[in-house]
């Protein structure tokens, strides 16, 4: 059985069952039922958004039914690159935790990721049997993103004299495990050259959902 509409239908085999819902945009919203056999105005399939619970993904991501699931998602974009972030940040092998830049402001804000891989070198004691990422590296991690906002010379820092003075208000909401991809941005909130002290915001992101956040503080030192 199918009806077409001009107005978004939801299906489910049954009121008692916690099916997919499934949502079509206009003129091609269907309603199916138990025995679906689909009615479209052209020879194109729709896209489709499905949930299990509609009410919790009010955006939830689109996709054409033909392409294949590998095709679907594109890759995050490079605004600057690993030896890009090397020329800027002093870090290295094991304690660099930046992989990539996609959002850039010098100054004023940065969003970067870190792959999170089983090779990391220290999933071997946290945890043998339960790889997570450390609360304190992914704090660390995040540093390194402000660092490459403020290690510019039109900001008042270089990789010499600037360093991570503080953090305050860190929640750590979710834990980070192998295979997740660590979406960080970084902010300037406060920039006091008179003490060369620099206040940020942070906040960490796997698919979407936040599982770090705090306050940071970055302190330039002097030159001798």
């Amino acid at each position: 059985m199918a009806a077409t509409s001009n107005s978004l239908i939801s299906f489910t085999n049954s009121p008692s069952l916690n099916k997919p819902r499934c949502f079509l945009p206009p003129p091609a919203s269907v309603s199916f039922f138990r025995s679906p056999s689909l009615s479209f105005p052209s020879n194109k399939l729709p896209t489709v958004r499905c949930s299990l619970n509609a009410d919790v993904h009010a955006d939830p991501i689109e996709g054409k039914l033909d392409v294949p699931i590998e095709k679907r998602f594109p890759a995050f974009p490079t605004v600057m690159d690993i030896n890009e972030i090397r020329n800027i940040l002093p870090h290295r092998f094991p304690f660099l935790l930046v992989d990539r830049v996609i959002e850039y402001n010098p100054g004023v804000s940065a969003v970067a990721i870190k792959n999170v891989t089983i090779n990391d070198n220290f999933f071997p004691g946290h945890f043998p049997e339960r790889p997570i990422m450390p609360g304190v590296l992914m704090v660390e991690a995040m540093a390194q993103v402000g660092g490459l906002v403020m290690l510019q010379p039109e900001v008042g820092g270089s990789r010499d004299n600037f360093f991570f003075a503080g953090i305050d208000k860190v929640r750590f909401r979710k834990p980070v495990i192998a295979g997740d991809t660590l979406v960080m941005r970084m902010t300037l909130v406060k920039l006091q050259k008179k003490f060369g002290i620099a206040k940020m915001e942070g906040k960490a992101y796997v698919g979407g959902e936040v599982v770090c956040e705090g306050e940071f503080l970055m302190a330039m030192g002097k030159e001798e």
